[in-house]
């Protein structure tokens, strides 16, 4: 992992360059940096796989966070500290960094990112594209403060030159907001493609299930945990890998008190957060993604495919486009624990045959979902940007 070095209020990587150090357009990727989850994976991964395009990615963290250490890239970073979205002192650092170091397109990836990148992009010149990895109105059970993103993300598409949807589903959320569809491009998400997967026998006696998600209400743990407690009820032999942190203490304390109530909390690992997550899905006989609502177009699903992990899906935003149903995986209503559960039986029952769900899904991930399909698709873009610009 990369650690950067202050540098009065900035930090770089020491290490300073990205893997193809002949890239000849250098693209500054502006994004939150707290947490490190499904869409900080994308932006590490494009910053490791752009190169190949001729790409040389640097990053802009706005806030500390875990991005800067857990990071697999060793592109440069910038971490600008900015103490809220009126910090105008950390947008002209921006500008200045930007000016400094040469950089022709800007890519923000959050509501926060894209408000700083319209304000240095009407300084600069510079392109700016959007990166939309959740439907921003509906991406938490707060409200008020999925309103205020909503209100920044259109306030900033003014200086957007052109939008990047992780599905289509995405786009067509973007495209009832009113945004323009001629002004958007589809790039599934992708992630690495996992050379030399291990074969596996169809698992017999217990059952692991798998979930990895920064754990917070719209991911559906509730519904995972019902549909756990009905299985016991059933004499399933199975137990619950649940991989990543809890967003809050205060949720982790309700999520483990309502397992308490259920009586599974005995049939459950939780493991907090990890850095090779890779390593847990080869532990898990069955992913499972509950989540309610909020997605795009969901990484832990993509690796659950790469390591030929069958999935077990809820039907949210994106899931059909990696997933068809009953070949690639299993799908669900949301909120749906009982249907849950019985997804989860008919394939410990061999009603699904597991190994053919686990070969289809394999394939279907290299075929359309690695990390230089999606690498491909958003140096296209930005060669049309910079075809337009000149």
């Amino acid at each position: 992992m990369n650690h950067p070095v202050s540098l009065g209020k900035l930090a770089f990587d020491k290490a300073g360059q990205s893997a193809t150090s002949q890239a000849t357009t250098k693209v500054l990727h502006l994004i939150n940096g707290e947490h490190f989850s499904g869409a900080e994976r994308v932006q590490d991964l494009l910053g490791m796989s752009l190169g190949q395009f001729n790409y040389d990615v640097g990053f802009a963290c706005l806030k500390d966070g875990l991005f800067p250490s857990e990071r697999n890239s060793e592109n440069e970073l910038f971490e600008l500290n900015m103490r809220s979205k009126t910090d105008f002192k950390a947008i002209r650092r921006l500008r200045k960094l930007i000016v400094e170091n040469d950089y022709k397109i800007l890519h923000a990836h959050t509501p926060r990112t894209v408000m700083a990148g319209s304000l240095v992009a009407r300084k600069t010149g510079c392109p700016l594209v959007y990166h939309v990895h959740s439907p921003v109105g509906r991406d938490s059970t707060r409200s008020f403060i999925n309103r205020i993103n909503q209100i920044v993300e259109s306030w900033s598409a003014s200086q957007v030159s052109h939008f990047i949807c992780v599905s289509d589903s995405i786009r067509q959320y973007m495209t009832e907001l009113g945004y323009s569809p001629e002004n958007m491009t589809t790039v599934a998400n992708g992630v690495a493609i996992v050379d030399n997967v291990p074969n596996r026998s169809t698992p017999s006696g217990t059952w692991t299930l798998g979930t990895t998600a920064l754990f917070r209400p719209r991911k559906g743990t509730e519904c995972l945990l019902e549909a756990l407690s009905m299985l016991r009820k059933r004499d399933m032999d199975v137990r619950l890998l649940a991989v990543g942190p809890f967003e809050t203490e205060e949720y982790e304390l309700k999520i483990k008190t309502l397992a308490k109530k259920l009586q599974v909390e005995d049939l459950i690992e939780w493991t907090g957060f990890v850095n090779d997550v890779d390593a847990y899905f080869q532990r898990m006989d069955a992913f499972v993604l509950p989540s309610l609502f909020g997605e795009g177009l969901p990484m832990v699903l993509l690796e659950s495919m790469a390591i030929g992990t069958p999935v077990i899906s809820a039907e949210v935003e994106g899931v059909n486009q990696a997933i068809r149903a009953d070949q690639d995986g299993l799908i669900f209503e949301p909120g749906e624990a009982g249907k849950l559960a019985d997804c989860v039986s008919d394939l410990i029952q061999g009603k699904h045959d597991w190994q053919a769900i686990r070969s289809s899904a394999l394939q279907r991930q290299r075929d359309g979902f690695s990390d230089t399909s999606m690498a491909r698709g958003v140096a296209d873009i930005y060669d049309r940007l910079l075809a337009n610009k000149s």
